[in-house]
């Protein structure tokens, strides 16, 4: 009896020892799997360093149809405000400042660019937010920059700074619109003045030179 105790603890502690072994054998095979996968998915993400790669990705900004032919504009590698890729449709696209954290690519309609142009000059000149704000805003009066009703301007954002190269998406990056409605208010066009839900429009600077209905993406992963 006390043999065929021992027999069938010792055939017991066989498959107890099979069954471990075959669970490791499985958690490593499982989990080399998911290493290789995340490797291949780092591997396809690349830094933003060449000229070629910030006019890519900047272009991902604009409408797809409208992209081969944008004008690029923006700072090089080198720091300089350049012109990074000459174009010939109604878009003007500006390229992520490589020197800046976060990646952000903006693509406006062209007869936005005097306007765009003097907040960089007036940025340029050490101004702040609220100062080209209202400079912006006695100018926009005066008639001396114009804001055409309509006019739009898709922001191409995110937190990463990588980017795939086969598909020049950057990584997490999302679109914002906006559609620029001078002194348009609440009352004048029905909007909210704060987005009732994640992309939702609504008004925001109303009553402003900068009036635009903004449109902004779906929240997802703290974005």
């Amino acid at each position: 009896m006390k043999n065929y105790i021992i027999t069938a603890l010792a055939f017991a502690g066989i498959l107890m020892s099979c069954n471990s072994s075959d669970k490791t054998t499985t958690t490593i095979e499982e989990t080399s799997e998911a290493d290789t996968t995340i490797n291949q998915i780092d591997k396809n993400l690349k830094p933003i360093d060449s000229n070629d790669a910030l006019i890519a990705t900047a272009l991902m900004a604009a409408p797809e149809a409208s992209r081969a032919n944008c004008k690029v504009i923006g700072y090089n590698l080198a720091g300089e405000f350049v012109t990074l890729k000459e174009g010939n449709n109604e878009f003007i696209v500006l390229a992520d400042d490589p020197n800046k954290e976060g990646f952000s690519a903006a693509c406006y309609h062209k007869d936005l660019e005097p306007f765009m142009a003097r907040g960089r000059t007036l940025k340029a000149e050490g101004k702040k937010h609220q100062e080209i704000f209202d400079i912006r805003e006695a100018e926009v009066k005066a008639g001396k920059l114009n804001i055409p009703t309509g006019a739009t301007l898709h922001i191409y954002y995110g937190k990463n700074v990588l980017y795939n190269p086969k598909t020049s998406k950057v990584d997490g990056a999302k679109l914002r619109y906006v559609v620029y409605m001078p002194y348009a208010t609440s009352a004048s066009t029905g909007l909210p003045e704060a987005p009732a839900a994640s992309n939702h429009p609504w008004i925001m600077n109303p009553g402003t030179h900068r009036a635009h209905i903004m449109i902004s993406p779906l929240a997802d992963d703290g974005m």
